[in-house]
């Protein structure tokens, strides 16, 4: 007898090949977005530094280096961005110990106030200083007449500029503690401080350093308080912007550019091998650290987080203050006069509005775009080369100081050959540079949100034949709102804030809010200046309000469909 062998029919192909082919694509094509983005504005620099006259070509640099005052200028800014550095670092840690491991009460109100400088401009402490240390200032008897313009007003400033960015690091440092340490050491009879000096900062060691390299970088690269505060302190950043606004040397801001841009890259490198290392300390599991309770250490803790709130709030709340008081310090009757901008510099109302769209556009472009390369590169299987490159060129804003990618749009899409010539001097162009600037946090935030999804997701969905478009917009995107939301507001609160980037980018009809804020001062309406300044905090604000809203509803949401499952 002989028997027939039936053969299963031909498994239909699902969709996912196509679907594939199509993602694959698309990686390429975003390969493509973050190159002429990131990638060829950073070489365009490297042309104007090295190849002035399209020959290879030290001269820019010779240059440079016996221009009489840029070695001042550079010793000064590592001055200035060390000494941020020293006062920065002692007060986070302290401030972040305080939140992390002591019985705190009010922890959120403190969290709230140290986290307040993230929504205003680096200008606005320097206007702050103005009026509490300045000639007319409220506290001008603390320094010597005049000597806040120039270092002491610089650090000051980069302090509360940089604090809310140290703290974040360092809380999330000392989050982590293994209880079973201290016990054993205190079985052993250490004390307090050897307590502190031999597990407490060992274990803290790397959050240290990132926290310090990354205070370093910003305070080196900041524009906006030198620009306000610094006097006749020469400091690389604001030299930058003499050469290219001031006297159109092109070459010769790309070389200082690059001399800026070789401590961010340091900083860059050693917190990778850092972070590399941290990754590898914490591999071992901790038992979490008890809230210390002793009375007199709280009080002491309370009292500290008290002072340091109340400094930032001081110099918070004088340039608000300021914008409504009709001359510091003669007349302090309360006016909303400043806030009339048709008469001063800046195109006020204009420039304002135009920010709002701006951070607007970029929130929703930027998160979408953000969205789909993590996506691409974490969820599914692109070839080697384009899942690295991508990968590559979103991490390497976090080393690329704003004034630097902003030099770099100037040479690539203002070259007259260049086909996206067009962009030069629009409000997409600003768009797209204000999120290629912040690229790298909100990539590091969407790699995350999707890391915690099932790694099966899309394999399932294939074998269902569910397309990976369709997977992506039914089951991943509504997993990952609340991602979502936080690079969001992200995008949205740096793009009305930020200077450095787009400072040499914005033109006459595209003025920016931050913008104004230099325009306001520079010209002496200081008071101007505060009242845009208020206005940038207000608006980061209600939009803070309505993103946490927006976030509490998702989480409620996302709570009522897990119950129900």
């Amino acid at each position: 007898m002989t028997t027939t062998l039936s053969l299963p029919a031909p498994h239909k192909a699902p969709r996912w090949d196509g679907a594939m082919l199509a993602a694959q694509g698309t990686s390429w094509l975003w390969v493509g977005l973050l190159a002429v983005a990131i990638g060829l504005p950073l070489a365009a620099i490297l042309g104007q530094a090295f190849l002035p006259q399209d020959q290879v070509s030290l001269a820019v640099f010779q240059s440079l280096f016996e221009q009489p005052g840029f070695a001042q200028a550079a010793r000064q800014s590592l001055i200035a961005a060390t000494a941020t550095t020293l006062v920065v670092i002692p007060i986070a840690f302290a401030f972040a110990a305080c939140l992390q491991r002591v019985a705190l009460p009010g922890k959120a109100g403190f969290r709230l106030v140290m986290l307040l400088p993230l929504l205003a401009p680096s200008l606005l402490p320097g206007i702050a200083l103005v009026y509490l240390f300045g000639h007319q200032g409220l506290l001008k008897s603390w320094l010597p007449d005049g000597q806040v313009y120039g270092l002491p007003g610089i650090v000051l400033g980069e302090v509360f500029y940089t604090l809310p960015h140290a703290l974040m690091v360092l809380m999330t440092t000392l989050a982590i503690g293994d209880r079973r340490l201290y016990e054993a050491a205190t079985t052993l009879g250490a004390g307090p401080i050897r307590r502190f000096l031999t597990i407490t900062l060992p274990s803290a060691r790397y959050g240290l350093i990132s926290a310090s390299l990354l205070v370093f970088t910003l305070a080196i690269t900041d524009f906006g308080v030198p620009k306000v505060i610094g006097g006749q302190y020469a400091v690389l950043s604001v030299d930058i912007y003499k050469q290219v606004v001031g006297q159109q040397n092109f070459p010769r801001g790309a070389a200082i550019g690059l001399l800026l841009l070789l401590p961010a890259l340091l900083s860059f490198v050693i917190d990778r091998l850092v972070a590399r290392r941290q990754q590898l300390a914490l591999a071992n599991r901790a038992e979490p650290l008890q809230a210390i309770r002793h009375p007199a250490l709280v009080a002491l803790a309370t009292g500290f987080c008290l002072l340091v709130s109340l400094a930032l709030c001081s110099m918070l709340g004088t340039a608000i203050g300021a914008a409504f008081i009709k001359s510091w310090p003669y007349q302090l009757t309360p006016t909303l006069a400043h806030f009339d901008f048709d008469n001063v510099d800046g195109e006020g109302w204009l420039a304002f509005t135009q920010s709002l769209t701006l951070a607007g556009v970029a929130a929703v472009v930027g998160t979408m775009v953000v969205l789909i390369g993590a996506w691409l590169t974490e969820r599914l299987p692109l070839p080697r080369f384009a899942r690295q490159s991508i990968q590559a060129l979103a991490m390497l804003p976090m080393a690329v100081p704003g004034l630097v990618l902003g030099l770099g749009y100037i040479f690539f899409f203002n070259a007259p050959g260049n086909p996206l010539h067009g962009l030069y001097g629009t409000l997409p162009l600003l768009v797209i540079c204000t999120i290629a600037h912040f690229y790298t946090t909100a990539h590091l935030t969407a790699v995350t949100s999707l890391k915690q999804l099932n790694g099966e997701l899309e394999a399932v969905a294939a074998s269902l034949g569910v397309s990976c478009w369709r997977t992506l917009w039914r089951v991943t995107l509504p997993a990952s709102l609340p991602a979502l939301l936080d690079m969001a507001r992200y995008f949205f609160v740096s793009a009305m804030t930020t200077v450095s980037a787009v400072v040499l980018l914005y033109t006459p009809e595209h003025p920016l809010a931050a913008i104004a804020v230099v325009q306001m001062d520079d010209a002496g309406d200081t008071a101007a200046a505060a009242a845009m300044a208020t206005l940038i905090v207000a608006a980061n604000l209600l939009a803070c309000l309505v993103f946490n809203l927006l976030t509490r509803g998702v989480a409620r949401r996302s709570m009522r469909w897990r119950q129900a499952g």
